[in-house]
């Protein structure tokens, strides 16, 4: 299974009905439509790219949903960080 827009293999999952590879975070089969149990990622498992929404920092423009990464810039929009208003 790769993403259409990237190429990229999402994590996947066996479904336990038809054994049809699903998305890990989907609710139901693709193939046979079973609903899956909640997919919940062990807490000592660690993704690349993963963030610690905990510890992120909210972009200060008021109008942008973007977060600030290592350089103190938005991922987003690109305006540095201003501080808490």
């Amino acid at each position: 299974m790769k993403c259409a827009h990237c190429g990229k293999s999402p994590d996947t999952r066996s479904c336990p009905s038809c054994q049809a590879e699903t998305l890990k975070e989907g609710l139901y089969c693709h193939r046979c439509g079973v609903r899956l149990d909640p997919w919940v990622p062990s807490s000592n498992s660690t993704t690349e790219g993963e963030e610690d929404f905990s510890q992120r920092i909210l972009c200060s423009d008021g109008t942008c949903i973007g977060v600030i990464n290592e350089q103190g810039l938005c991922k987003i929009c690109g305006k540095p960080y201003a501080g808490s208003p």
